[in-house]
């Protein structure tokens, strides 16, 4: 689906904080303004499946 990058939960095994990768997504967007280039929107894509990983992951460990 996403091309893996270096940095990716995936890569790594484990799941960064969504509070973490919330801060990334902010950056992105900070930098882009108000649209982002097709290589910040893969970013992006990417950015929002490990925030959704980490949501996940913080629900089940709080259950």
């Amino acid at each position: 689906m996403f091309a893996s990058s270096p940095d990716s939960s995936g890569a790594r095994g484990s799941v960064r904080s969504a509070a973490v990768v919330n801060s990334e997504i902010r950056a992105l967007w900070g930098r882009a303004g108000s649209a982002l280039s097709p290589a910040e929107q893969e970013r992006y894509q990417r950015l929002l499946v490990e925030w959704a990983a980490a949501v996940r992951a913080d629900v089940v460990e709080a259950a």
